[in-house]
């Protein structure tokens, strides 16, 4: 029961062997970039969806968008702007990219969230916010529940943006510019096991153009929504 309801001791210690594999997985692959950061675990790969399948992918979010909503639930009107949906896993191309993400990183395709597509047209942002889940948080309990904590993240450009629509870091001081076809991973969460609070980032406004990108989100055990 330790394993579950407990933030520190043993949890950590398992959120921190999934980092290091993942880890070790993504340093050893020659296609894979790590940022220069030294206080947040984060990577790329160029040209990890090819053209076609983002442009697949950008129909399926254009058929399904609605107007975002936090995690907790709630609609803001400033804070997340954009449009998303929760992307099929029975689609065949939602299948496809999913195994490819599991295979890239090498986590397990049962602790992965519903692959999430999201758009953003000309002034829409998400502002700083982190993946993880803060233990204080109202709905904490129900995600221990539902697989943990949120231990990496996977995200793809589904399209190039003529100005703006980075993925910023602030507290690690750098953006992210979007390249279609390229995937960000990084986890959330630091060395021992705990929210990392270098992870905070931030969808910047897009000054001109749409910007696409699908996001998986991997929990520490098997999810269970």
């Amino acid at each position: 029961m330790s394993e579950i309801i407990d933030d520190g001791g043993v949890a950590s210690a398992a959120r921190a062997r999934i980092g290091e594999a993942v880890r070790t997985r993504l340093d050893r692959n020659p296609m894979v970039h790590r940022i220069d950061t030294p206080h947040l675990e984060i990577y790329g790969r160029q040209d990890f969806l090819s053209a076609e399948e983002c442009a697949s992918l950008r129909e399926l979010i254009d058929a399904g968008a609605q107007p975002s909503t936090l995690f907790s639930g709630s609609a803001n009107a400033e804070y997340r702007t954009s449009h998303s949906c929760n992307l099929s896993p029975w689609s065949p191309i939602v299948e496809t990219i999913t195994q490819r993400i599991c295979a890239l990183t090498g986590i397990a395709a049962e602790t992965g969230e519903t692959l999430q597509g999201q758009r953003y047209t000309q002034g829409q942002e998400y502002k700083v916010h982190c993946d993880y889940f803060p233990a204080a948080a109202s709905y904490w309990p129900r995600m221990l529940k539902s697989g943990g904590q949120r231990c990496w993240t996977a995200m793809i450009y589904l399209s190039a943006v003529e100005e703006g629509g980075e993925t910023h870091f602030p507290n690690c001081e750098f953006m992210v510019p979007p390249v279609e076809g390229m995937i960000l991973i990084w986890n959330n969460l630091d060395r021992q096991g705990a929210p990392n609070e270098y992870s905070l980032h931030a969808a910047r406004p897009v000054s001109r153009g749409v910007k696409y990108v699908v996001t998986k989100w991997f929990r520490e055990r098997k999810w269970a929504p």
